[in-house]
C-alpha cells in the first residue's frame, strides 16, 4: 500500500520567545513555535511548554484538604513551599502575594520584597510574581519586588489596562518581563499587548494571560480564545504572538466539583479522584490549544501534565 504523505501547513508567523531567569538562576524560554501545538510535522516547536507551581505568601485558607495535605508543612513558608515544588519537578514558581490584599493582611511592599528574596534564596527556578489583583496594591508591591530582584528576569503581574503603565515601567527598569491579563477575549488581549508595547516594553518581555475557564465553567470558550490568538500569531499578527499563561489550577480548584465532599450525587465519585481529574483535564485541554506556561496546584497534576508533555514533545517528524 502506498505511503500517504500528510499535508503540511506553512505559516508565515511565529510565536515570540520570552526568556525568564538568568543571572545565576536557571533559565526557561517559552514560545518560538511556528506551528500549532504539538504539530511537529508542520513547523518548529523549539521549547516545550512548562509547568509553574502556584505558591502563596501565606497559608491558603480555602484550598481543598487533599491539596493542603499534598504539600504538608511546606505551606507554612513560601520559601519551603517553593523549594519543595522545585524538588517535585516544577519548571517555574508562580508566587502570588495574597497577603498584600487589603482584606487579607494588607502587607507592605517591603514585606513582599522580603518574601521574594527568601524564595529566590530557597530555589534557583525562575519566578513569576503577581500581586493580589487589586490595581493600586499591585502597583505598590510589584514595584518593591522589581527593585529587590533587579536583574533576575522575573515575570511581574498582573498587568491590566488599569495599571499597565506603572508595572511595565517598573519591569523595564529592573530587566523583567510582565504578565498581561485581559478578560477572556482575543481583541482585549491584543489591545493590552499594544498598550504595553506602545510604552516601550519589548515584545520578548511580554507573556499573555487571556484568563481561563475550568472544565464545565467556560473551558470551551477559553480554548477558542487561546486557539484564535495562536492562529492570528501564526498568520503574522505580531500583537497576538506572545506566549500564553494558563491558570488551570486556580480555576479548577475553586469549582464545587473539585472541592465538595458532602451533599453531592454519588455519581460524582470520590472527591480526591474527581478533583485531580478536574485540574488535569482542564490543563491538558488548554495545553493543546496553545498554552505555554501551565500554572498548577497539586503535585500529582504536575506529574500527569509533565508526562503528557513528554509524550507529545517526543513525537517528531511527519505522520504516515
Amino acid at each position: 500500500m502506498p505511503k500517504v504523505e500528510a499535508p503540511v501547513e506553512k505559516w508565515r508567523g511565529r510565536v515570540q520567545e520570552v526568556r525568564l531567569g538568568g543571572d545565576g538562576r536557571k533559565q526557561v524560554t517559552v514560545g518560538g513555535e511556528s506551528t500549532l501545538p504539538f504539530l511537529h510535522f508542520d513547523g518548529e516547536i523549539p521549547h516545550r511548554p512548562v509547568i509553574a507551581a502556584e505558591v502563596l505568601d501565606m497559608p491558603p485558607a480555602d484550598w481543598a484538604e487533599n491539596v493542603v495535605s499534598a504539600w504538608g508543612d511546606a505551606l507554612k513558608s513560601p520559601a519551603a513551599w517553593a523549594k519543595k515544588a522545585a524538588q517535585l519537578g516544577a519548571d517555574l514558581i508562580f508566587l502570588r502575594l495574597a497577603s498584600a490584599h487589603p482584606e487579607q493582611g494588607n502587607t507592605s511592599g517591603a514585606q513582599a520584597a522580603k518574601t521574594v528574596s527568601q524564595v529566590m534564596e530557597a530555589t534557583d527556578l525562575p519566578l513569576i510574581v503577581v500581586g493580589p489583583d487589586v490595581a493600586e496594591k499591585d502597583n505598590e508591591v510589584i514595584v518593591a519586588v522589581a527593585e529587590a530582584a533587579r536583574g533576575q528576569r522575573l515575570a511581574l503581574g498582573t498587568v491590566t489596562d488599569k495599571n499597565y503603565r506603572t508595572i511595565v515601567a517598573t519591569a523595564m527598569a529592573g530587566g523583567h518581563a510582565v504578565v498581561a491579563q485581559a478578560p477572556m477575549d482575543m481583541n482585549l488581549s491584543k489591545q493590552l499587548n499594544i498598550l504595553c508595547c506602545d510604552v516601550g516594553l519589548p515584545k520578548d518581555s511580554l507573556v499573555m494571560d487571556p484568563t481561563t475557564g475550568a472544565l464545565g465553567y467556560g473551558m470551551e470558550y477559553a480554548l477558542s480564545v487561546f486557539e484564535r490568538l495562536r492562529l492570528a500569531a501564526l498568520q503574522g499578527d505580531a500583537m497576538t504572538a506572545m506566549p500564553i499563561l494558563c491558570h488551570a489550577g486556580y480555576e479548577s480548584w475553586r469549582q464545587k466539583e473539585a472541592k465538595a465532599v458532602e451533599g453531592v450525587p454519588v455519581s460524582w465519585g470520590d472527591q480526591k479522584v474527581r478533583s485531580l481529574l478536574w485540574e488535569q483535564m482542564t490543563a491538558l485541554t488548554l495545553l493543546q490549544s496553545g498554552a505555554e506556561i501551565m500554572v498548577l496546584r497539586h503535585p500529582r497534576s504536575m506529574d500527569v501534565v509533565r508526562g503528557v508533555i513528554d509524550r507529545l514533545m517526543a513525537r517528531q517528524g511527519p505522520v504516515s
